[in-house]
């Protein structure tokens, strides 16, 4: 993986996109303590995992290397941090949220996320 392919933004995929996959995999590397405080649960639509950015290393193997990934945390630091250690570890099929956690709750309105399910 270049420096070309991260400046070229091929690294992000937006909630639409990924949300559009059913098969697709919500990768939350937020810690325990702010994925329990703010929930982001997406249960109908998408498979959502909490691995802590820190507890990565030790769980991977819980993410299907054969599914879309999202990524998410709250300003996409972490993200870019799992996406690239995912990356080096042969995950083809994983991207950072664009718009990171604040993206995901704007698409996460009942009306919003209502809406698109209906139209699969």
């Amino acid at each position: 993986m270049s420096s070309a392919f991260v400046g070229s933004a091929s690294h992000k995929i937006s909630v639409v996109d990924l949300l559009a996959d059913s098969s697709a995999i919500l990768l939350d590397v937020r810690t325990t303590e702010e994925a329990e405080t703010v929930k982001l649960d997406f249960v109908h639509h998408l498979t959502s995992l909490n691995i802590p950015l820190h507890c990565l290393p030790d769980q991977f193997k819980q993410i299907s290397a054969e599914k879309r990934v999202g990524i998410f945390c709250p300003h996409s630091v972490r993200a870019a941090v799992a996406y690239t250690y995912l990356r080096t570890l042969g995950y083809d099929n994983v991207y950072v949220i664009e718009g990171g956690y604040a993206a995901l709750v704007e698409e996460a309105r009942p009306g919003k996320v209502l809406a698109k399910v209906g139209k699969r």
